[in-house]
């Protein structure tokens, strides 16, 4: 409801979150608003579903779940073996044509392995909306690598999941108080110690922009390099502070600043 009342009305689920329950909670939800939500799911490509027919089938499940009979998006969750993506991709037309979908995505997919999709999908007349991956101030190999740029220019919108880094760019971590369980392994007191310099920076930019907290900048720097950011929230609160990061942006002075920083972590 917070989300919505604050004009995010885009949520972004799986088959896989929660064995269904992600989707069932957002069902339950979609049955008492009648404002427009758009929603997001997707299908896991598992080693023993070998079937062209395995996506309709999960779809199907996905769609009951929700309890609506279209999803708006539908991406394929990894590019895992055996089956093809060329395989995967003419499920994709079929439940397309079918208008059980309202339009086609893919995650965590290279450059080369969207194309392949995007071509399967061109020969259908169908275009390639999404490609959702890691992107953030922290992990910018999306724009090293030319995947980015590749997804302007065949107009794919990039999906930037965990753009905050699970919270280390939020600036509530530092080397005296580090994250804990699985995040403060991969986020170690090491890797804050070299985070500090550009937390500090994103604090001096966000003081100029009435006070934005550093997740509100690293969030708008992900919109401002023309990406789809889709921040978690567990509270009320939480979901008021992302949206703090719309309605404003960074200067292209600002950008380089975050960049050129960035670069020397």
């Amino acid at each position: 409801d917070s989300c919505i009342s604050l004009g995010l009305n885009f949520f972004d689920t799986a088959e896989v979150y929660g064995q269904g329950l992600s989707e069932t909670y957002i069902g339950q939800f979609l049955k008492k608003t009648n404002k427009p939500v758009k929603i997001a799911s997707k299908f896991m490509p598992y080693p023993w579903r070998l079937l062209r027919g395995s996506l309709t089938r999960a779809l199907q499940g996905s769609l009951k779940r929700l309890g609506i009979n279209k999803l708006d998006l539908y991406q394929v969750h990894w590019p895992m073996p055996p089956i093809s993506i060329e395989t995967w991709m003419d499920a994709m037309s079929d439940v397309y044509q079918a208008g059980l979908i309202g339009a086609v995505g893919v995650s965590n997919y290279d450059r080369s392995q969207m194309l392949r999709a995007y071509d399967v999908l061109a020969r259908e007349g169908i275009s390639l909306a999404s490609n959702q991956v890691e992107y953030s101030l922290v992990n910018r190999k999306v724009e090293k690598n030319g995947l980015l740029k590749l997804c302007r220019e065949r107009g794919i919108k990039l999906i930037a999941y965990s753009p905050l880094a699970q919270g280390a760019l939020s600036g509530k971590y530092t080397v005296e108080h580090p994250m804990s369980g699985v995040r403060g392994r991969r986020y170690d007191r090491k890797f804050l110690e070299k985070l500090e310099p550009l937390i500090q920076i994103m604090r001096q930019i966000g003081e100029v922009h009435d006070r934005r907290s550093p997740a509100q900048v690293a969030i708008n720097w992900v919109i401002c390099k023309g990406a789809l950011p889709i921040p978690g929230a567990k509270t009320v609160e939480q979901a008021e502070h992302n949206a703090g990061a719309t309605g404003w942006r960074l200067t292209e002075e600002e950008i380089a600043l975050l960049d050129e920083a960035s670069d020397k972590m």
